[in-house]
């Protein structure tokens, strides 16, 4: 089954990710009042390992601006982090993760979801200003694990993989971490550098993914 489509230079629609960030915010506050008779502790020193899940908040965008009604998806991300400090200040904080992408679009024909599941790998570097924050910016390696369409019309549904996508992709990400002694809440952003379709010639649509990505996590 073939499907011509064209994609939007995309506008994520914030709505749902409103309310993750509040939830974020909210439990932050909560934990921060807890904590407050006492001194936090200070890491940004120390090797520290740690683990977080959470969810990805992912869509996909085309610097052409071709017209494409597409959504947002929510993902799964899971995975470890390492942070390596070069001073109490600065450092370098390698993760590997799992990570969920992919967009939702409604078209002539129906409706279908592309999902992507990919082996992520940033590279940040680490700005410490204080031991409750930490700034994070990197270049970031992909490695698409699998990916699907599932498609829904009146006549039936079902799944497809018929395409030969971009296994490989480099991309920029960045964010915050909200160290609270042991536990680490962290909000990240990130985009492709490269567009999926590596050889410009097969029927998938062109895309670049972008994505939000909220975690909660464990150091120790």
């Amino acid at each position: 089954m073939t499907f011509e489509c064209k994609i939007i230079h995309v506008s994520f629609k914030f709505k749902n990710m409103k309310k993750i960030i509040l939830a974020i915010v909210a439990a932050t506050f909560m934990l921060q009042m807890s904590s407050a008779q006492e001194e936090p502790m200070d890491l940004r020193d120390k090797v520290t390992f740690g683990v977080k899940a959470g969810v990805n908040l992912a869509n996909v965008y085309d610097r052409k601006g071709q017209d494409f009604n597409n959504d947002a998806k929510f993902g799964l991300a899971t995975g470890a982090f390492l942070s390596i400090p070069f001073s109490t200040y600065v450092g370098v904080q390698p993760e590997v993760l799992y990570s969920q992408k992919g967009f939702k679009s409604t078209g002539l024909l129906g409706d279908f979801t592309r999902t992507t599941n990919w082996l992520d790998v940033p590279m940040y570097l680490a700005v410490k200003p204080s031991p409750t924050i930490t700034l994070l910016a990197g270049p970031q390696y992909s490695y698409l694990l699998k990916g699907k369409y599932d498609f829904k019309s009146a006549l039936g549904s079902g799944g497809f993989n018929n395409d030969d996508p971009r296994k490989s992709m480099w991309c920029v990400a960045g964010g915050v971490d909200l160290n609270l002694d042991n536990i680490v809440i962290s909000g990240r952003a990130g985009w492709d550098l490269q567009e999926n379709n590596k050889n410009g010639t097969t029927t998938t649509p062109r895309y670049k993914n972008v994505w939000i990505q909220a975690t909660f996590g464990f150091r120790f």
